[in-house]
């Protein structure tokens, strides 16, 4: 049996948990205007929607502009339910970050909810990312393109 030493990537994921990222973060339901403010108050870019403590949907920038604003929608009658992003991918919380910023980059998306047991725990960003992070995503990827 040979012995390897683990990766940079490897060693970065096993340090920073997703679960470490999320601690603290509190999953919403709410209308557009609600959920606007609050993402304004708290500086971030999409909320998570439940229902009885599952989630059923991601809020994004991007839904209040194009189903919301676009389409003529009231955002202070306009259920986030309504125009939400339904079915969002999720990963679990002791996934490693730099799993989950391949998942991100991808799938072309900023945003991934991470999810427990079929609970939401809170979300993930690639505004999350710290400079080694993204050197880990980087040096994933590319050992990715080597093996195809």
């Amino acid at each position: 049996m040979v012995e390897t030493s683990p990766t940079l990537a490897e060693t970065v994921m096993s340090i920073r948990s997703i679960r470490s990222i999320v601690a603290g973060q509190i999953p919403i339901s709410a209308t557009v205007v609600e959920a606007a403010r609050l993402m304004k108050q708290e500086n971030i870019g999409a909320l998570l929607v439940i229902d009885s403590s599952r989630l059923i949907g991601i809020f994004t920038e991007r839904d209040a502009l194009f189903r919301v604003l676009a389409n003529g929608r009231d955002p202070n009658t306009t259920r986030l339910v309504d125009v939400m992003t339904t079915q969002p991918q999720t990963i679990g919380p002791d996934e490693p970050f730099v799993h989950a910023l391949r998942i991100m980059h991808e799938c072309n998306f900023r945003h991934l909810p991470v999810v427990e047991f079929g609970r939401p725990l809170g979300m993930v960003s690639v505004r999350d990312a710290l400079d080694d992070d993204l050197y880990a995503l980087r040096v994933d990827l590319e050992q990715r393109q080597e093996m195809e």
